[in-house]
């Protein structure tokens, strides 16, 4: 028996970076399967300039993320993503980025995703560029997400807006608000929420949460 866990998440939160080492275990766990669903928290109308006043303050909420979690963010991001000038705050091209790869490999969806983390937050990479992402991908061999990354079609806008759609949907039908999140699908497709918490913790409890939710 399979326990199937949706992971609510958006590529430009801190606080699902946070939780990467954790979703990395749990995916790794026989039995368990883990479905990623961007909600779109950053993207679209979430979408905003990265002006001064908002970068002191993504700069704090990541310090304090960092000294709760371990998490690293470098001065390589602080300095070219956060200090940009003219930068974007805007998680619609990882988000389709992740589509693409959704499409075309998609038993590697959460390796991108955390390559995409680790570009931005270590490496200091823009992953509001497309050819960022692109060449991330490529990095990663995932040369057909690359592709349809730099020219993406009406075919993967589509298959994002649904995505987001189904998870916005999730996000109300279980009471949540922000990411990250996980819902697990128990017996008769019950949705039931372990809420993002979880996956800051230690991973046994993580696991026993998640096993007894199913």
């Amino acid at each position: 028996m399979t326990t199937a866990v949706t992971y609510l998440f958006d590529p430009l939160c801190g606080w699902c970076y946070a939780a990467a080492p954790a979703l990395g275990r749990l995916q790794g766990t026989p039995g368990v399967h883990v479905t990623l669903a961007p909600s779109g928290l950053f993207a679209g109308a979430g979408a905003r300039p990265m002006d001064a006043e908002f970068a002191a303050y993504a700069w704090s909420n990541d310090q304090r993320i960092e000294k709760l979690t371990g998490q690293p963010f470098s001065e390589a991001y602080r300095d070219k993503i956060l200090g940009a000038p003219s930068g974007r705050f805007d998680s619609g091209p990882a988000t389709l980025a992740l589509t693409a790869v959704a499409q075309t490999t998609p038993d590697r969806e959460l390796d991108a995703l955390h390559a995409l983390q680790r570009a931005r937050y270590i490496d200091g990479r823009d992953t509001a560029d497309v050819q960022v992402l692109a060449d991330v991908l490529t990095t990663l061999g995932l040369a057909d997400a690359a592709a349809q990354t730099l020219a993406p079609d009406a075919a993967l806008h589509r298959a994002m807006a649904e995505r987001v759609a189904k998870s916005q949907a999730t996000l109300r039908a279980v009471g949540a608000r922000g990411v990250p999140q996980l819902v697990v699908t128990g017996e008769g497709g019950a949705l039931r929420l372990i809420g993002g918490d979880a996956l800051l913790g230690p991973h046994e409890r993580l696991l026993e949460l998640v096993l007894a939710a199913a």
